[in-house]
């Protein structure tokens, strides 16, 4: 058992500084010098298996290798694309997308797995393990990828125009210290507690408890998170509805963060620049969306101008990325167990760079289906601009 415990201590020190046939033979050494009972001896101290040691037995009292090798010129299993170039041939085409595409291919409506591809390799005839496929789709090229969000489809031909237009104002309104805001909808929340993805630190053995079915609770609703993102102050405003994202619910949300902290920033400011998303409750084609506004206008006694971004961009909403993805990381695996849960968390949001947020909770009810006729729209003091006057229009107060 000495000479055991001697032998691991050596084997532990020397084996990292050697390459695999190096350890062999001196494995091999040390159980020929140990005589009978070396081999199970050096195989326990060294956790190299009993046929690795018997083998480097046999090399021991082979001609050495030239310096360098590991392996003698043509030792080791041929690979498959060298002994049956054919297998590889063949699971080329049933991964090629044209193939996949054919509705007679064996894989058009399965998984393209490597277990799924190894049984379609053995009925073919080609007997290979999903170890093996794996290798030889890296040999062709392939990796594991997901799908990338990269097709917006047809674009609008003054696509790229709109937002050179939307940036000119932004850089006008911003060097006369008047507000921009950029303002959208984020993703409603069930109430209750619903899982949430992401991750945080609880204590071992201890995750929080959440519901396995996400079926709405009636009695708790859900929220409606609208964001006010001011672009020259880096300050961020929510208002959490309970009820239906309208544009009457799009338009007060404004009007309050107007009355929390636009007014308070831009005291001196004759007009405000709204850049929305072409959709949704704010968006261009939404009559009430344009009435709300003119009533926000003739309230605070300032123009209201509206720019919406073409369909298919909410993306390169400013909202998006500046205020909606630090609100979601800074409530990630945390379930929304009530309205006052999403508020606090929203308004707890912060940055290194200097983001603050406000949240306030609004209860009101803002009932959907609200028809406007042609005569409150026809009494709107509304100006569409010259360049796509239906994107871009400005509202003055009604005096």
């Amino acid at each position: 058992m000495e000479n055991q415990a001697a032998l691991g201590v050596r084997y532990e020190a020397l084996f990292e500084h050697l390459d695999e046939r190096q350890r062999r033979l001196v494995a091999a050494a040390d159980a020929e010098h140990l005589g009978r009972g070396g081999v199970s001896m050096v195989a326990r101290a060294s956790g190299l298996s009993r046929p690795t040691i018997h083998k480097g037995l046999q090399e021991l009292h082979q001609d050495p290798l030239v310096v360098g090798r590991v392996r003698r010129e043509g030792a080791g299993r041929k690979r498959v694309e060298e002994t049956s170039p054919a297998t590889l041939q063949r699971l080329e085409r049933l991964i090629d997308p044209a193939t996949r595409g054919d509705p007679m291919s064996p894989l058009r409506w399965t998984s393209k797995s490597t277990r799924y591809l190894a049984e379609t390799l053995s009925r073919s005839g080609y007997a290979v393990s999903h170890e093996t496929v794996a290798q030889l789709l890296r040999v062709l090229g392939y990796s594991l990828q997901g799908t990338a969000k990269t097709l917006e489809g047809a674009q609008h031909p003054d696509h790229n125009a709109q937002f050179e237009y939307i940036n000119r104002l932004t850089k006008g309104f911003l060097r006369q210290c008047w507000p921009v805001i950029s303002v959208d909808t984020q993703k409603k929340e069930l109430i209750g507690k619903y899982q949430r993805a992401g991750r945080e630190w609880q204590p071992q053995g201890r995750p929080e408890e959440v519901r396995v079915h996400d079926f709405i609770d009636r009695a708790l609703s859900k929220a409606i998170p609208y964001g006010v993102y001011d672009v020259g102050q880096d300050r961020g405003w929510v208002n959490v509805g309970t009820d239906h994202d309208t544009a009457s619910f799009a338009a007060e949300s404004i009007r309050r963060w107007w009355r929390a902290m636009g007014e308070p920033l831009y005291p001196g400011a004759r007009c405000l620049l709204i850049c929305a998303d072409g959709g949704g409750s704010n968006g261009y084609r939404s009559r009430l969306w344009k009435v709300e506004l003119q009533r926000l206008a003739t309230e605070t006694r300032r123009e209201i101008t509206a720019c919406h971004f073409p369909a298919g961009t909410s993306k390169w909403n400013k909202i998006e990325h500046r205020l909606f993805s630090h609100i979601t990381m800074n409530w990630r695996g945390r379930p929304p167990i009530s309205h006052d849960v999403v508020v606090n968390l929203i308004g707890a949001t912060k940055t290194r760079w200097g983001l603050k947020v406000k949240a306030r909770l609004n209860k009101r009810k803002y009932p959907t289906g609200i028809e406007v006729p042609d005569e409150t729209m026809q009494a709107l003091h509304l100006t569409p601009h010259e360049f796509h006057g239906e994107w871009n229009y400005t509202l003055a107060p009604q005096l």
